[in-house]
């Protein structure tokens, strides 16, 4: 099978969207697939280029707009490259741009269009409307809108999570949704040789030896509701009197300024430690430095760091949401909260929890979440969509 793969983000991009649309590619050719992504130009690059079965079409950031990078719709060139890769099946993961483009390159070479939603846009129109009510109701709207013109115009349309599933159809899609969770190759959380030597490098470099370190990962945007774990921590250090506790975050955003004012006027300077972005790879061994991690978010449409946490085998805690359920089952593959109280209550649980505890609830989630995350299930799963797409053109 021949898949052309279109995005608005890709790796060396970091978020959920770019490290999809890579894990799709590597998982195709894995199994003896041939695949072209079709993606925007990296950050510099002002000229279309192409790097193995890379094609990269330069673009603008809009950095009102969550810095969201936008391109053209069309381009003669980039279309006579993918004409001869002659695609069996485009499969784009972006509504604008390089998204509408592959659209239009479906509809040209006749061929099947599968379409994932990746983002709950409604969770972001605050980018646009800045909360004015008004027209923050008037954007929530039009998204419905356009997600379901967007759905029901394709060939198979899929999304990763039932929570996301049950709004589509609350948006009025009446397409077929195949629920395909993104895919997480378990043995990258392997704690391998050497493992230890890294977790001692950044243990020494944020001052973490002899401490409960909690760790926040990803991009660092309003919708993450970093906040809310920032104050509810706060609340719980002041009146446990705990002096050894300390709040890792790893990752950039546009909240990033906010989060460092917060902290400080939370006096919280010495227990929360701002790392910054670092490249993927590098990830895991965050993960492994830390003894839980922890997540207030309830905007994600899957949530893969709640899968990698539980590859590296540390305890989530993590404000309830929908997408979650079957992820985590609370108090035995890892924990919810609702609010500060709850997140009081269930930190000091862990706290009290011995080692062999622990070791229960992250096993129980590994083995929980192994089979219906592992990159093989995922293959099944997205090769049995494109199936059926491509025989509706037979």
């Amino acid at each position: 099978m021949r898949v052309a793969i279109f995005s608005d983000t890709y790796p060396p991009q970091i978020n959920g969207v770019a490290t999809a649309c890579k894990t799709i590619e590597k998982i195709l050719v894995a199994h003896s697939q041939d695949v072209l992504v079709v993606t925007i130009a990296k950050d510099g690059e002002h000229h279309i280029s192409q790097e193995g079965n890379v094609v990269r079409i330069p673009g603008f950031h809009a950095k009102k707009l969550y810095n969201y990078q936008f391109t053209t719709f069309f381009s003669k060139k980039v279309f006579e490259i993918v004409k001869k890769f002659n695609p069996d099946i485009i499969h784009i993961h972006t509504e604008v741009g390089i998204g509408i483009f592959g659209r239009i390159m479906a509809k040209k070479l006749k061929i099947p269009l599968v379409y994932t939603y990746h983002t709950m846009y409604e969770d972001y129109t605050y980018y646009v409307t800045k909360g004015i009510r008004f027209f923050d109701f008037a954007a929530k709207k039009a998204v419905a809108s356009l997600s379901v013109v967007l759905s029901d115009s394709t060939t198979e349309f899929t999304t990763t999570s039932l929570k996301t599933k049950n709004r589509l159809r609350a948006y009025g899609v009446k397409k077929y949704i195949n629920v395909v969770p993104i895919g997480l190759d378990f043995s990258m959380f392997e704690r391998k040789e050497g493992y230890l030597d890294k977790v001692k490098e950044i243990r020494d470099k944020y001052d973490l030896n002899g401490k409960f370190v909690i760790l926040i990962l990803g991009r660092l945007a309003k919708e993450k509701s970093n906040d809310v774990i920032l104050t509810s921590l706060e609340k719980f250090l002041k009146k446990k009197q705990r002096d050894d506790i300390r709040l890792m975050i790893v990752g950039d955003g546009p909240d990033k300024p906010d989060l460092e004012n917060l902290a400080r006027e939370l006096h919280l300077d010495k227990e929360v430690i701002f790392v910054g972005k670092v490249p993927y790879p590098e990830v895991r061994y965050y993960y492994f430095a830390s003894d839980l991690f922890v997540s207030a978010s309830v905007s994600e449409t899957q949530g893969l760091t709640y899968t990698e946490a539980m590859a590296a085998k540390i305890p989530v805690l993590a404000r309830y949401d929908k997408n979650l359920d079957g992820v985590i089952v609370d108090n035995e593959t890892g924990f919810f909260f609702e609010d500060y109280h709850s997140f009081e209550t269930k930190l000091e649980k862990i706290l009290s929890l011995d080692k062999k505890k622990i070791e229960k609830v992250v096993n129980d989630a590994y083995a929980t979440n192994v089979n219906n995350f592992s990159l093989e299930t995922f293959y099944k799963r997205l090769i049995n969509v494109y199936n059926k797409a491509i025989r509706k053109f037979w």
